[in-house]
């Protein structure tokens, strides 16, 4: 892994950059992904959400394109949700200050003509999500028929949100001569199969996509019934005075129920879901960060583009259907070398989840019952469930397995 980003061949322009936002040391990813772009190779790069991949893949684009001749979208950064389009955008902006290159978000939840007069205006790279750039693309709007770069990040989220139609249509508009930076923080059959078709002999990087065993995440469990759930994290918070706490809700619904039930008890809250207005979440995001409120809850989908620094807590309020995304859940608190505590609520229905979280994680979560709302008996189910042992098979002489009995043929049966 590269100490410094001096090592890695990149512009004065884009050092300059970095040492403005304070960056001295590049992440593992960065330091894999990036001499591979910078020689023009196509990069499939796996590793998970808040691991420094935006800059990945944005530092190589923008020393590309800072080369080449102007004049139409060169670059194209597909993203899944309006909050990492807006993030991707602000890191262009951040890093190629130094450098005569524009940039510029397409995006579905707010008003499309200030995008279109951006477009019409002329763009070097455009950060879009799938369905609103589509749109426009059909209405000759966009044109990407100069694109050299075309990246995906969170590609895994993007065909979970049903995006893998549009995607491929957008695809099939970018040159086929060009370059392809494939990100995603995991790889099932479906992200690996478009992956094969956008990608030509990539580079692959892979990075270590648990940071559950990362020793500054202290990881707890409290084992609560589903009603004591909200009065558990009341509970927590009103503990923690100077917590800054990124809660998960399985539904949008929930989550604003579970603001609302925070705001009566006077805690500083947010919620951020795809029900709410772009204007909506951005204040919330916005307020969440600057410190005008201490709890943001969110929901996995909206949840991929917050990349806050200083979230001290991740509380799983209900566990996750997939146990990959606790991976990302939790990745969001000890960033930068800090530390950070992640704690699972866990009621009865929820004890196949926790599970499986722990095998493929290969980990065991910390049990704490410390608390006024803990649950015994679901805790004690937990743990017979996960130490009972399969039955042995009835042994005959020397160890070997009892043949079956069989009934004796008669004439009924022979003539069957």
């Amino acid at each position: 892994m590269t100490d410094s980003f001096d090592a890695l061949s990149l512009d004065k322009a884009l050092l300059r950059a970095l040492e403005h936002e304070g960056y001295t040391r590049p992440t593992e990813i960065q330091s894999l992904a990036i001499p591979h772009a910078l020689a023009g190779k196509d990069v499939l790069a796996i590793a998970p959400t808040g691991t420094g991949k935006t800059a990945a893949f944005t530092l190589p684009t923008l020393q590309k394109l800072a080369k080449g001749q102007r004049g139409g979208i060169r670059a194209l950064v597909l993203t899944p949700t309006r909050e990492l389009a807006l993030q991707v955008e602000e890191a262009l902006s951040a890093y190629g200050r130094h450098m005569p290159l524009t940039s510029g978000v397409i995006m579905g939840g707010v008003n499309e003509n200030p995008q279109i007069k951006m477009l019409k205006r002329g763009v070097d790279i455009l950060v879009a999500t799938p369905g609103r750039l589509l749109d426009l693309m059909q209405r000759n709007f966009v044109k990407l028929d100069k694109v050299e770069v075309l990246v995906l990040d969170e590609a895994d989220r993007m065909l979970d949100m049903g995006f893998i139609h549009d995607v491929r249509k957008i695809c099939n508009r970018v040159p086929q001569k060009r370059q392809t930076l494939f990100f995603s923080a995991t790889m099932p059959a479906a992200v690996a199969e478009l992956a094969n078709t956008l990608c030509k002999d990539p580079a692959r990087v892979d990075v270590d996509p648990t940071p559950i065993g990362r020793p500054q995440i202290e990881q707890k469990v409290m084992f609560v019934d589903q009603r004591k759930k909200q009065e558990l994290l009341t509970h927590i918070l009103k503990d923690e005075h100077d917590a800054m706490v990124l809660v998960f809700s399985r539904t949008k619904h929930r989550a604003d129920r579970i603001v609302k039930s925070l705001q009566k008890a006077r805690i500083r809250a947010g919620a951020i879901h795809s029900n709410k207005t772009q204007g909506a979440r951005q204040r919330a995001l916005a307020d969440f960060a600057e410190g005008r409120t201490r709890v943001l809850v969110a929901t996995d989908i909206a949840a991929r583009g917050i990349d806050v620094d200083g979230i001290t807590h991740v509380i799983n309020f209900d566990l996750s259907d997939e146990p990959e995304n606790h991976v990302h859940r939790i990745g969001r608190t000890a960033r930068a070398g800090a530390s950070g505590v992640a704690i699972s609520f866990c009621d009865r229905e929820e004890l196949k989840k926790l599970a499986a979280i722990e095998k493929a994680n290969d980990t065991a979560l910390t049990h704490d019952d410390s608390h006024p709302f803990h649950n015994g008996a679901d805790a004690q189910a937990y743990i017979a469930q996960v130490t009972a042992q399969p039955k042995k098979a009835k042994t005959g002489r020397g160890g070997w397995p009892k043949p079956r009995r069989r009934g004796r043929k008669t004439r009924r049966n022979a003539m069957r």
